[in-house]
């Protein structure tokens, strides 16, 4: 039986957010989309801190992450996810404005699974979620859309 999926967006972008959400949808993408406006809550997601919804142990999550954010960085949010037990099993992708080597590569350092630079075309950004292996856990995946508007 296949556990129930989620897919976390930490992007405090509106614009970039609807084109997350567009581009997953295209993909298939039908289940749970939770997001985050700054870094301070997808930690308290994860981490079970403050007032609002908590991480359930028995999902499996896919965070897409963007670097430049409010109260806590992404960068931040996945030293602190990589460095715990519990969830450096969670694929993280980096999703940011910079281009930066140092920035890349640290985030490789620290562990996310891949790193996309926006604005993003809709043949990378499938790319990527292919390569951390979501199509496996995608009830409805057509490549038909790939590059479609």
């Amino acid at each position: 039986m296949r556990k129930e999926f989620s897919i976390l967006v930490a992007e405090d972008d509106d614009g970039h957010f609807t084109l997350i959400r567009k581009n997953l949808f295209r993909m298939g993408f039908r289940s749970k989309l939770v997001r985050f406006a700054d870094g301070q809550e997808a930690l308290d997601f994860l981490f079970g801190r403050g007032d609002g919804p908590v991480r359930e142990p028995d999902k499996n999550y896919l965070l897409l992450l963007d670097i430049r954010m409010p109260k806590v960085d992404g960068i931040e949010v996945l030293r602190q996810v990589k460095a715990d037990p519990e969830l450096r099993g969670i694929p993280v992708v980096m999703l940011t404005t910079t281009d930066d080597e140092r920035a890349i590569q640290q985030c490789r350092d620290l562990g996310c699974s891949d790193y996309i630079v926006k604005p993003m075309d809709n043949v990378h950004f499938v790319q990527a979620i292919h390569k951390v292996g979501l199509s496996l856990l995608l009830s409805v995946v057509e490549m038909s859309h790939i590059g479609e508007d």
